[in-house]
């Protein structure tokens, strides 16, 4: 399999998991089962309720305190898709039209930082670029 086409399917896993605790995620179920009915359609009720037990499973309150359950569903979500590609690669552009699609609606990571300065010291955060010059 092409290296780009395993990137996407990685990134489609890791959106997918992650869209499906949102607002959004009845929209990224239905794309998914969508591809999977152009591409085979004798799996795509199959993987409706897969994609349901998944979301079941990351509901649970187990799930929400283990971030390692979440990177496993990530994980099998993102094998499915790539065997998907690996036998339907016309089906990539799909996939990549699905996830601009939802893109505005995955959620933004959320960064704290922490500091302490003590004496005669200073502390320099940024959440981005962070530039000194002249004063």
């Amino acid at each position: 399999m092409d290296p780009e086409m395993a990137a996407l399917a990685g990134a489609a896993g890791s959106t997918l998991v992650t869209l499906l605790t949102t607002e959004a995620w009845q929209r990224a179920r239905d794309g998914v089962v969508a591809l999977w009915r152009r591409a085979q359609p004798e799996r795509a009720e199959a993987i409706s309720a897969e994609l349901d037990v998944t979301r079941d499973d990351l509901l649970t309150p187990q799930a929400a305190a283990d971030a390692g359950t979440r990177e496993e569903l990530a994980a099998e979500w993102q094998g499915r898709i790539r065997r998907l590609l690996a036998a339907h690669p016309e089906e990539t552009q799909t996939l990549r039209t699905l996830l601009d699609e939802l893109a505005p609606n995955a959620p933004t990571p959320s960064i704290t930082q922490h500091a302490t300065a003590s004496g005669h010291s200073r502390v320099y955060q940024a959440g981005r670029d962070q530039n000194f010059g002249p004063r």
